[in-house]
């Protein structure tokens, strides 16, 4: 039998395979009104609420003892799935002066420790709009950056190079849309919806595997990238154990999102075919679920998982949650049906979400957020598989 340390061995040489065929998908760039840049409060309320939780976890589990942490090292930080800020601005300023604030304290130990210097990694896909990302740079900053292009799902870093990893409101993108639930004659086939809510058992188990497959190779490469005593921070969306998206608001804005997409199917705008095949690549675990598969992955200690809430439910505003919505997917949208329908497909969708029980019904705003916070178990050398 091997060790999990081996097999991460040959998982790793299956990554090409995880790739193939995946979708290009990214944030709208720029910082117009429709941009991510302009639209993506809510993603920085849930920064807000997980900033204590990391001083506190940083503080606790940060070992300085531990040689990598020597302060003489270059403290390396990446930030994956960083979109085009300035997001990922707020979440690695507030993760450095975590940090910093250990080593100072620290220094009543060792007086001279010196604090260490900090070098930052923002990682997206290689879409993602990174001139806006560096040209909206802190101009006080006091850390080194550098981009680094590609999918998260997948080694990004040489072994044991990265001393914290941080990924917001990223890990609900699948790598793909499971193969099968846009083929035809497929027994998950999911003509006629969008995505696993409201779908048959066969759509959701497609997508419930697509994530155990993509989260399975995502913690092996943070596993590996990471310093032994490493730590992570994961905040994620999903949805309480036992509810189902169907029943949340989420689903009710994919419910919406179809019916103007049949609509315009209906007035001969798009293809028939198009819709059928058109699925979204997001999958919402509960923490039940996304505890099981970290502990079965095995290469990291949960240190805490924490509810963070849904910090919409406080502004229920159709305008700004419809710019919201559309500077997620207007990407995914053009792939699938070119440019010329994204104005008048969410003119319709604003004018029916702000319709919709899903915008003010209580009843509707299940889905939460989740704060994980994960140390790095110390590491075996990988032996090579036995042929």
């Amino acid at each position: 039998m091997f060790s999990h340390e081996q097999r991460i061995y040959s998982k790793n040489m299956d990554e090409s395979k995880l790739k193939e065929g995946s979708c290009k998908y990214h944030m709208i760039g720029g910082d117009g009104p429709n941009s991510y840049a302009q639209n993506s409060e809510y993603q920085k309320q849930l920064l807000v609420s997980a900033e204590e939780l990391i001083h506190e976890l940083i503080d606790k589990h940060l070992d300085l003892e531990n040689p990598p942490f020597d302060p003489q090292n270059t403290f390396k930080i990446a930030d994956f799935g960083c979109s085009i800020g300035p997001n990922a601005f707020f979440a690695i300023e507030n993760i450095i002066a975590a940090i910093v604030n250990k080593y100072k304290s620290n220094q009543n130990k060792n007086p001279n420790h010196p604090i260490p210097e900090f070098q930052i990694f923002f990682n997206d896909l290689v879409d993602n709009d990174f001139n806006t990302l560096f040209t909206n740079l802190p101009t006080a900053r006091k850390y080194f950056v550098a981009g680094v292009p590609g999918s998260f799902h997948g080694r990004l870093f040489p072994k044991s190079t990265l001393h914290f990893a941080h990924c917001s409101t990223a890990l609900h993108w699948l790598s793909r849309v499971p193969e099968a639930v846009a083929k035809r004659g497929s027994t998950a086939w999911n003509k006629g919806k969008i995505h696993y809510s409201g779908a048959g058992e066969e759509v959701k188990e497609a997508y419930a595997g697509q994530y155990r497959e993509d989260m399975e190779v995502f913690l092996n490469a943070r596993g590996e990238e990471l310093v032994d005593g490493g730590l992570m921070v994961l905040v994620l969306i999903g949805f309480r154990d036992g509810v189902l998206c169907s029943d949340s608001s989420i689903g009710g804005v994919f419910d919406i999102l179809i019916s103007c997409l049949q609509d315009l199917a209906n007035m001969g705008k798009i293809s028939e075919e198009k819709v059928d095949s058109f699925n979204l690549p997001f999958y919402y675990p509960s923490p039940s679920e996304l505890k099981g598969l970290i502990e079965a992955n095995g290469l990291f200690n949960i240190e805490r998982m924490a509810e963070l809430g849904a910090p919409m439910r406080r502004n229920p505003d159709a305008q700004v949650l419809t710019s919201h919505l559309r500077a997620v997917i207007e990407g995914l949208i053009e792939e699938q049906f070119g440019d010329g329908i994204v104005e008048e497909l969410f003119t319709i969708y604003l004018d029916r979400f702000a319709k919709s029980p899903a915008l003010l019904d209580d009843r509707c705003w299940k889905e939460t957020n989740y704060f994980v916070f994960l140390k790095r178990k110390p590491s075996f050398p990988i032996a090579e598989p036995l042929l």
